[in-house]
């Protein structure tokens, strides 16, 4: 598959040579040639806040060529979010595990992402609710992020009541270019881009691993990407297919008693297959008027047995999720100037999930033993929003809201289980602003954001598998947030902290594995965030954000309130060094503290740090690059968990245990760019 491509791409690149390029100067800490007229941003530099941002805690990182950022998995790209932690638990083809502000946010629930205007978050997913895949990305060809934390911002809707985070693509190539890499445990990849004309350019990528487990993983991906602007639109189509066998989290006591290896499984057959087609249509007029359309078809297939045989000691636990579905839908918003101090932002949205099919099936080795449930569902969405924004001498604020209007159609393979439901949630969103000096800028913020529920779970009245009643769930979690910030920025040096606190009424959630219903208690979280980028000297950079957090169930029995799986504290580090015009070098450290397994915090998991480093050097035509991944071969864990499995000969009632998917151990991959 790789050769093919590569041929390929080879080909479009030396027949593309010859078309006349804009006037281009090379800046070597992006390893990329960039126009005159460009703006130059280097990684970890957040664009200035301090007159112009809305909290301290919102911020923008432009990427430049990504390449310079070490990373062992796509979805990690998101890691430059202050305080955000990207991690897995399962096969490379899965959407990664999220975690902000003291949120465990399983596959994306409160963490909500776009990409060129198409929301990522699967709403009544068949694993779980806001799924949030990363893997359709390209990162070398992501333009920029802005981010933003909390439920402040008018604009923002469902999953966003801990962060939020929108990707925009480069609109052109600043040059045609071939990246062969190639590392130890099987790892291969070639990625090329090319322009077709002025206008629009592609990209194709194609991937392969089998990764440091006992069980070869067997990854294969491919990407595509087409990008052209014509008038003030920009038409995107991205393509992505993904297969793999999955190393789940495996009990510690195997590891222990010597019957399983660290990097082992329990279920050789666990793993899945997806696909994503995404088409998107923006206006950027510039004049006030933005507007951006989307359509998209998913499927997905996951196999996976996170308890053995626990339920049914002779077949075994492992069970499929599949998905077919096509969403829709688009978004207007329009910036109206009413004086010299006055501004009215309005907008509206809508969003319409068609799922075909939803199934949870348990099967022996990815065959079919029974269907657990089968669903079709129909899932629609409206929303308005509107903020009133002043600004005046050193003051800046911003009142407003949104409404939000849901409806859900199930047809149930139980009867019992099919329903409609119709659903609003008013959330009102309250921004100040003061800016001392010309360096230093306070923030207040206030607002409601929310999470949708699992349609199934809004209209179902009994378990799947043993028809017992179930309590259903409202449409919509609401989540009611406040923060206190200040940016302090000069000459080469950022720096931000942020004192925020959230509750949710309910976590109330549906639970794609069980197929039925789980709730919990209302929470509340709050914490402290801070960042530091500094440019010393030139060709010199240094990031570091830090953000710990307090989080607690507020009813239930006395000393059973923590929060499993939030983690206490997130650390990052990053320093950029260009030593010349040819040679740079990055090194990342990430930390992630212990965090609670079990609501008496009797057990918990134990703090883990890695750490990536890139080097490049560049030649005219072509750079060399070197990878290392997980830099000191630490022995810790990606994501630990405490429930109750059975492997085969233990009591029928299972054994309460932690489990743990391991760190992939220290990697090597070695790369080559090729620029005509």
């Amino acid at each position: 598959m790789i050769r093919p491509l590569s041929l390929l791409l080879a080909g479009a690149l030396v027949s593309h040579a010859a078309l006349a390029e804009p006037d281009v100067t090379y800046d070597p800490r992006l390893n990329a040639p960039v126009s005159a007229d460009d703006t130059v941003f280097v990684w970890g530099q957040r664009e200035l806040g301090v007159g112009t941002g809305t909290s301290a805690s919102e911020g923008s990182v432009s990427f430049g060529a990504f390449a310079d950022r070490p990373l062992l998995r796509t979805g990690e790209i998101a890691e430059v979010i202050p305080g955000l932690a990207v991690t897995q638990h399962s096969g490379s083809g899965k959407a990664n595990q999220y975690f902000l502000r003291g949120f465990n946010l399983d596959h994306g629930t409160d963490f909500s992402v776009s990409l060129n205007g198409a929301p990522l978050n699967l709403r009544t997913n068949a694993h779980g609710q806001g799924y949030l895949d990363l893997n359709i990305l390209l990162p070398e060809l992501v333009d920029h992020i802005h981010y933003r934390k909390g439920p402040y911002f008018a604009e923002v809707g469902d999953f966003s009541a801990a962060g939020s985070a929108d990707f925009k693509l480069f609109g052109h190539l600043a040059e045609n270019f071939l990246t062969v890499t190639g590392g130890e445990h099987g790892y291969g990849r070639v990625l090329g881009a090319v322009s077709l004309d002025d206008k629009s350019y592609m990209a194709l990528d194609a991937s392969l691993s089998d990764g440091p487990w006992s069980n070869s993983e067997r990854l294969r991906r491919g990407n595509f990407l087409y990008n052209r602007t014509v008038g003030d639109w920009a038409l995107t189509a991205l393509a992505y297919q993904s297969q793999w066998n999955s190393t789940d989290q495996i009990p510690l006591r195997a590891v222990q008693q010597g019957k399983l290896s660290s990097l082992g499984t329990v279920d050789p057959t666990d793993g899945g297959r997806t696909s994503r087609l995404i088409f998107t249509a923006q206006r950027q007029a510039g004049d006030g008027l933005d507007a951006s359309l989307y359509l998209q078809r998913y499927a997905l297939k996951l196999w996976s047995n996170f308890t053995y045989f626990l339920d049914d000691p002779v077949q075994g636990d492992q069970f499929e999720q599949a998905e077919n579905r096509w969403i829709s839908g688009g978004q207007v918003s329009r910036q109206l100037a009413l004086s010299s101090d006055w501004a009215l932002h309005t907008g509206a949205e809508a969003r319409v999930d068609h799922i075909g099919n939803i199934g949870l099936y348990r099967t022996r080795a990815r065959v079919l033993l029974r269907t657990d449930r089968e669903d079709r569902v129909d899932q629609s969405s409206a929303a308005v929003h509107s903020s009133l924004d002043w600004q005046h001498a050193a003051w800046r604020a911003s009142l407003g809201g949104r409404l939000d209007v849901m409806a859900v159609d199930v047809s149930s393979s139980n009867r019992l289980n099919s329903g409609q439901r119709t659903a609003a949630l008013f959330s009102p969103k309250a921004t100040v602003a003061y800016r001392l000096s010309n360096e230093l800028e306070l923030y207040a913020d206030a607002g409601r954001g929310f999470h949708s529920n699992d349609a199934r779970g809004a209209v179902a009245s009994v378990a799947p598998v043993n028809g017992a009643a179930v309590e259903r769930v409202q449409l919509f979690a609401p989540a009611t947030g406040g923060e206190l910030g200040a940016r302090y920025e000069r000459e080469g040096l950022s720096t931000s902290v942020a004192f925020w606190a959230l509750k949710m009424a309910s976590e109330l959630v549906y639970s794609g594995d069980a197929g039925d219903t789980q709730s919990s208690n209302a929470s509340q979280r709050q914490g402290i965030e801070a960042l530091l980028n500094w440019t010393p000297v030139k060709g010199v950079n240094f990031d570091l954000s830090a953000a710990t957090t307090h989080a607690r169930y507020l009813e239930g029995p006395a000393g059973e309130n923590r929060i499993p799986n939030a983690l206490r504290y997130v650390l990052t580090a990053g320093v950029a060094i260009a030593a010349s015009p040819r040679a740079s070098a990055e090194l990342t450290v990430r930390s992630l503290g212990p965090a609670p397994l079990t609501a008496d915090g009797s057990i918990n998991s134990s703090s883990s740090t890695l750490a990536n480093l890139l080097c490049r050097y560049n030649f005219d035509h072509v750079s060399v690059f070197a990878e290392v991944l997980n830099v000191f071969d630490r022995h810790d864990d990606d994501i630990t968990y405490f429930y109750t499995s059975r492997l085969q000969g233990e009591p029928a009632a299972g054994v309460d245990d932690i489990h743990v998917h391991p760190m992939e151990p220290r990697t090597l991959r070695l790369g080559i760019r090729y620029t005509p």
